[in-house]
């Protein structure tokens, strides 16, 4: 079986600033037994999110006609996510705002698209550069001030929804297609 690239830190960000928010509380307050209890559960919580998401990786029904497998286990597209933050960012922009076919009989006669969030785009980068979470892409296109933007150009992103010949290419030798989402 193909490793899946996965970040160490993924699914961590929101949880961890849970726990700083729990640390920067007043040391001296006492806390009640279902405060504790509360917070115990929320951190529970988190850890069976990313058990449940590793293990639900493993099936084969969540392989199938899945760009994000397909991706996490693509080693030239890996290898080039890794080594540019310009590509892993142009490639996070690309799965925003997009949908995409399988250029396979079966997914294009029953017209299945496949398609992510933002937030999820984010993640599946952080998880093939094996580092961060998310949040490191997330809004990545629309500039400074809103997010890890590139208002002057110099790093050579672009906006979320905009899928470069590069990673069209790229996205075609891996065997799917961007299509549009219907203007109405």
């Amino acid at each position: 079986m193909t490793d899946i690239s996965k970040s160490p830190d993924r699914m961590t960000f929101q949880e961890e600033s849970y726990k700083k928010r729990l640390s920067e509380r007043e040391p001296q307050l006492e806390y009640s037994v279902e405060d504790r209890e509360s917070a115990q559960a929320t951190l529970n919580m988190w850890a069976k999110w990313r058990a449940d998401a590793d293990a639900k990786e493993l099936t084969p029904e969540w392989q199938k006609n899945n760009m994000e497998y397909d991706l996490r286990t693509c080693d030239p597209i890996l290898k080039k996510v890794r080594s540019s933050d310009r590509y892993a960012q142009n490639l996070y922009a690309a799965m925003c705002n997009m949908r995409f076919q399988k250029l396979d009989v079966i997914p294009i006669l029953k017209d299945e698209l496949w398609s992510c969030s933002w937030r999820h785009a984010g993640g599946i980068v952080s998880n093939m550069r094996m580092q961060g979470d998310y949040i490191d892409w997330y809004c990545s296109g629309i500039g400074e001030g809103l997010g890890n933007g590139d208002l002057d150009g110099t790093k050579g992103y672009i906006a979320e929804g905009v899928v470069t010949d590069e990673i069209k290419e790229d996205l075609k030798q891996l065997g799917w297609i961007s299509v549009e989402w219907d203007k109405d």
